[in-house]
C-alpha cells in the first residue's frame, strides 16, 4: 500500500528495486575473486560532485560498488566544459576497466574513447550513444514525473503550477513532459483547469535557464512564476533548483518538487518544510548492477532504461508536506502508478528513452 511505502524514507525505493535487487545479488567468492584488481572511475559533468542531482547519485552507486565487491573507484571532477575531454581521457589512463561517464555534456568525449579502447567498458548516465563498448543508463523519468504533476495539481490551492529546465535537452524534457500529462490527468479527472506554466509539450517549448549551475537563476525565474500565481514549481536544472527552493521559503504557500534524488535529504535543512516531493532516478543500483555484471564478465550494451515497474524512478515522500496530500488523492496516485506499471496508461514523450 501506498501509505507503508511513504512511511519509509528513500531507502524504500532501493529496497522495493524489484528488478535491480533480484539482478544483483550477494557478490559470490567467484565475483571477489574477479575483483581483486578491477577499478573503476567515474568523469562529473561540470556541475560538480556534489551537485545533488545525478554526479552525487552515480558518485554514491559507485561507492555501493566498492563495498559490495571491494574495487577501487575514484571520481575525476569536472570543474568547466574544457575539463571534460582531457578528464575522460585521464579516467582511461588510469587503466581501470570500467569507466562511468556522466550527463549529455559527455557523450562525444565517451564515445571517442570508447571507439579507442574497445577492451575498455564504459556506461553513460542519463544520455543514449551507441557503441559496442558503452552502456547508457538512462531514465524514463516522465513515468515518475507525471505522478508528480497529478499530484501537484491535486495540492495546488491557486490553480496554477509551473516548471523549467536549465536546458532543452531531452533528459530535461521528459520531466517536462511528464509533469505536464499529470496535470491533464487531473484536470480530466476532477473537471478542473489547473495550469502549467513554463512548458509547452505540444510544441516542445518553454522556458530555460540557459545552465545548471547559476543559483540566482533560479530564484529569478521562480519568483516570476509566483508572481503569475503558481504555487508548485518543479525545477529541472540541477544546483539552479536551489534558487527556486529559495524563492519558495520566501513566499508563503509555494512548494517545490526537486529532480533526480530526494531533496529533503540531499538539499540544506532551510529547504525542507517547502519540498512536496522528488523525481527520484535509482541510479545508485543501476551502476552497482551493472558493475557487477562487468565484474562477472557479463557487461552489455543493451540500455539500461530506468522506469516504475523496475524501481529505476519513483517519487519521494512527501516528507513534512504529507499533511497537504489527502487520502483520496494518495490513492489516486497509487492507482495511477499501478496502471502505469501494467500498461493501462502510457506516459508519451518524444524523449522516451527506448
Amino acid at each position: 500500500m501506498l501509505r507503508v511505502r511513504r512511511i519509509l524514507p528513500i531507502a524504500v525505493v532501493a529496497t522495493s528495486v524489484v528488478l535491480l535487487a533480484a539482478c544483483a545479488p550477494a557478490p559470490s567468492a567467484q565475483s571477489k575473486d574477479a575483483a581483486a584488481d578491477y577499478c573503476a572511475r567515474m568523469v562529473t559533468n561540470s556541475g560538480g560532485l556534489e551537485d545533488r542531482s545525478f554526479n552525487q547519485s552515480s558518485w554514491e552507486g559507485l561507492e555501493q560498488a566498492q563495498k559490495e565487491f571491494g574495487i577501487d573507484v575514484n571520481a575525476i571532477v569536472s570543474n568547466s566544459e574544457t575539463d571534460l575531454a582531457p578528464n575522460v581521457t585521464q579516467a582511461v589512463d588510469t587503466g581501470c576497466e570500467f569507466i562511468l561517464t556522466v550527463g549529455w555534456e559527455l557523450a562525444d568525449a565517451t564515445i571517442a574513447e570508447a571507439a579507442a579502447n574497445p577492451d575498455v567498458h564504459f556506461s553513460i548516465v542519463d544520455e543514449q550513444v551507441d557503441g559496442e563498448n558503452i552502456k547508457p543508463i538512462v531514465f524514463d523519468t516522465a513515468q515518475a514525473a507525471y505522478l508528480a504533476g497529478y499530484l501537484a495539481a491535486g495540492v495546488s490551492k491557486t490553480g496554477k503550477v509551473a516548471t523549467f529546465g536549465g536546458g532543452n535537452q531531452p533528459p530535461v524534457t521528459l520531466f517536462m513532459d511528464g509533469f505536464v500529462d499529470g496535470v491533464a490527468k487531473y484536470n480530466e479527472a476532477h473537471g478542473t483547469a489547473v495550469q502549467v506554466l513554463g512548458w509547452n509539450k505540444d510544441t516542445q517549448d518553454g522556458t530555460f535557464t540557459g545552465d545548471f549551475e547559476d543559483i540566482s537563476k533560479g530564484k529569478t525565474y521562480t519568483q516570476a512564476f509566483i508572481d503569475q500565481g503558481a504555487d508548485v514549481i518543479l525545477p529541472v536544472a540541477g544546483q539552479v533548483g536551489e534558487g527556486a527552493a529559495a524563492a519558495a521559503v520566501e513566499n508563503t504557500g509555494v512548494a517545490i518538487i526537486w529532480v533526480d534524488n530526494d531533496g529533503y535529504e540531499t538539499l540544506p535543512a532551510e529547504f525542507k518544510p517547502v519540498l512536496l516531493t522528488s523525481v527520484l532516478k535509482n541510479t545508485q543500483d543501476a551502476v552497482v548492477k551493472i558493475i557487477g555484471d562487468d565484474i562477472d564478465g557479463t557487461f552489455d550494451n543493451a540500455p539500461f532504461i530506468g522506469t516504475l515497474a523496475n524501481g529505476g524512478v519513483e517519487i519521494a515522500p512527501y516528507h513534512d508536506l504529507a499533511g497537504s496530500v489527502s487520502a483520496e488523492l494518495e490513492a489516486e496516485i497509487e492507482g495511477l502508478r499501478s496502471d502505469i506499471v501494467d500498461g493501462t496508461i502510457t506516459v508519451t514523450s518524444p524523449s522516451t528513452p527506448k
